[in-house]
């Protein structure tokens, strides 16, 4: 089928409502975006630029704010652009780019968690052996596989939709998205929904089962360990915990939005559900790891100090 589409711009219809703050909306955008950069690429610096940080967790933190980064730059400029642009309608190309970059940093940003997550298996059931497992070599085999995977398992279903015939060009959204896409064709959708829906199975289950397995076994093992050892693995889970549940709080407004009538909603509250997980992240993670990682903390308070001292 080739890809003879009638329709050459698409429409977010949602900045519409957005004309009255128009210039109130840029500016909150534009200052989460500098705080997504500040606080992703200062995560960054420190890890790359401390030896004592060059270690399986940290690295893998570096790599979820390089993915922050990723989705936000995919999401805000775009949006930003698309906001004070009268007409509030992109290309046809430049939205089926932008569903491309935020459904893979979604799931890129769910691998990253989940190798994440038998990082800390390894280290609290395995603490003696961890070096031994988690050779360098193998940090960046787990590290290919977080950003070669999704991107993979993606395109290939992703190709489905760009072949899609489009004859509607409103989409009730700030950004473009797959199934935003998949509704405005004018050819049956249900076999690509299908492949969708299996796709998304096919690209989440491999998480699932490294997050779940890994948890159950980190649970046995505090079952019968120390009262030390107990509050030792809890500080050492709690943050990527906090990690996991920011993302599927956004996972479930998306779903939640995406498939059902929110239309009732303030269009606040939809605007909220619908970037949630798209933003919060991004923001929430380097806080999360940098207040309660301590060899983390430590060497971002010294970064913020010694800009102080340049500074005065």
């Amino acid at each position: 089928m080739k890809n003879s589409s009638v329709v050459s711009v698409i429409i977010l219809e949602a900045f519409y409502r957005m004309e009255d703050l128009k210039y109130l909306y840029f500016v909150i955008f534009f200052m989460i975006y500098m705080l997504v950069l500040f606080a992703n690429i200062t995560v960054i610096i420190v890890v790359i630029s401390n030896k004592v940080l060059h270690k399986p967790m940290h690295i893998f933190l570096c790599n979820l704010a390089v993915n922050g980064i990723y989705g936000s730059t995919a999401l805000l400029p775009p949006l930003l652009a698309t906001l004070m642009s009268p007409p509030h309608e992109v290309s046809l190309a430049c939205c089926q780019a932008q569903t491309y970059f935020l459904h893979t940093y979604t799931i890129i940003e769910f691998t990253i968690l989940s190798v994440m997550c038998y990082d800390r298996y390894v280290a609290i059931c395995y603490p003696l052996q961890y070096h031994t497992i988690m050779t360098i070599t193998k940090v960046y085999k787990l590290i290919a596989f977080s950003w070669g995977y999704p991107l993979v398992a993606f395109a290939l279903f992703f190709i489905l939709t760009l072949h899609l015939t489009h004859c509607r060009n409103i989409i009730g959204r700030v950004y473009c998205s797959n199934y935003s896409l998949v509704k405005l064709s004018c050819d049956d959708t249900n076999v690509v929904s299908a492949i969708g829906l299996l796709s998304v199975v096919a690209y989440s289950v491999p998480q699932l089962v490294m997050t779940f397995y890994s948890y159950v076994h980190i649970l046995k093992i505090c079952f019968t360990a120390t009262k030390d050892s107990k509050i030792k693995a809890l500080k050492t889970c709690t943050p990527h915990l906090f990690a996991i549940l920011n993302y599927s709080v956004g996972c479930f407004f998306e779903i939640v939005q995406s498939r059902f009538d929110t239309s009732y909603l303030p269009f606040e509250t939809q605007i909220f559900m619908s970037l949630y997980f798209l933003i919060f992240p991004p923001i929430l993670n380097p806080a999360i790891y940098g207040l309660s990682v301590q060899a983390l903390r430590g060497n971002i308070f010294r970064l913020c100090g010694s800009k102080n001292n340049l500074h005065s």
